[in-house]
């Protein structure tokens, strides 16, 4: 007798240990609904994001191809003249307005030495091939530019191109080389070979250095330059 009740205990815990714990939610609890977001209303009224996103969700991937990887860019400094006795100048610039949402940028510059020896300034148009967030991007130049050296001055079309090297997709940071040809085919016909970099100090604010070759029948011309820049978001 005490066998089989000794038995019967033994297969009962056995049972007992086998069975899962049962959950502790009760019957009639419910389960927190959390799909909605407790935003303040304030901040989504003021989130052009937000409201961007509510409209139509957004080919993300395609912004990030296609929003610039660089800025417009105002630029005010100093330039040295190796080839002109290292006399010193001026330079203005505004680099990269954009034309629309296209890769179609405006450039205008203008340099001058301080003992009106050396001038140069005009405009381009560049047109950018690669898709305007890309680290390497490509621009054929079109435009206008006048140069003055001692006696010797001529102005006309400016042919060329210029890579682009974005080193940030903030702008932080940057090289640039062009290559373009003022009255290319004519007995005036100037080569002109510039080398640019750039890096912020601060959200906004960039310093600028550029070593520039001026190649034609009269002179070989070079000028240096230090600058800051002011990057138009």
């Amino acid at each position: 007798m005490l066998k089989n009740i000794s038995a019967i205990l033994l297969l009962n815990l056995i049972l007992l240990a086998a069975t899962p714990a049962t959950s502790q939610t009760q019957p009639n609890q419910t389960i927190p609904n959390n799909d909605k977001i407790d935003l303040d209303p304030q901040k989504l009224e003021n989130s052009p994001t937000f409201k961007r996103w509510l409209k139509k969700v957004p080919d993300v991937l395609r912004d990030i191809r296609n929003d610039p990887a660089f800025n417009t860019r105002l630029r005010v400094g100093y330039s040295q003249y190796p080839s002109s006795g290292d006399v010193g100048g001026l330079n203005l610039a505004v680099e990269d307005v954009f034309i629309g949402r296209t890769g179609l940028t405006i450039s205008a510059d203008y340099n001058f030495s301080f003992n009106g020896d050396r001038a140069s300034g005009g405009a381009n148009l560049h047109y950018f091939i690669l898709p305007l967030g890309s680290y390497v991007n490509i621009a054929p130049i079109l435009g206008y530019r006048y140069i003055q050296t001692g006696d010797f001055s001529t102005d006309g079309v400016n042919l060329g191109a210029r890579l682009m090297l974005p080193l940030t997709r903030t702008g932080a940071a940057d090289l640039s080389i062009s290559q373009s040809f003022v009255s290319p085919g004519g007995r005036e016909e100037v080569g002109i070979t510039t080398l640019g970099a750039g890096y912020a100090v601060t959200s906004n604010l960039r310093l600028f250095a550029e070593i520039q070759k001026e190649n034609s029948i009269a002179e070989k011309d070079s000028r240096v330059g230090i600058s800051l820049e002011w990057m138009i978001q």
